[in-house]
């Protein structure tokens, strides 16, 4: 399983790929306003040379209201790097998001989709 982590929020991107596969992008990601984000995550500098810059981006709409590229990251850094001013990007509905989502939010999950127990939600240790 293919996923992504910012923080406390964890998204399944094999289930994201699976919901997004042959849609039409709807959305354009200006690269220059995201790229400040690039230092909140991994990047690996020769993998990012031989991304598709083609493939649109996932957006997930997060339940505080805000827009997140959860798979893409990448692609957004070879955008920057070349001057490329904007990517495609496909939007996950809160549903879909929702469905994605292993870790985050007031209804955590366990990678198995599965309700943490509540010791375990709370943090106990």
């Amino acid at each position: 399983m293919e996923f992504f982590q910012l923080l406390g929020w964890r998204w399944d991107i094999t289930a994201a790929k699976k919901l997004t596969q042959g849609r039409t992008p709807e959305r354009r990601i200006m690269t220059e306003w995201w790229a400040v984000m690039l230092n909140l995550v991994t990047i690996d500098a020769e993998h990012a040379t031989q991304v598709d810059l083609s493939e649109p981006l996932i957006v997930a709409t997060v339940p505080t209201g805000g827009m997140l590229i959860i798979d893409g990251w990448h692609r957004l850094s070879k955008a920057v790097t070349i001057g490329l001013p904007e990517l495609s990007a496909v939007v996950l509905t809160a549903e879909e998001e929702h469905a994605c989502r292993i870790l985050g939010g007031n209804d955590d999950r366990n990678e198995g989709g599965e309700e943490w127990p509540e010791e375990e939600a709370a943090g106990s240790a």
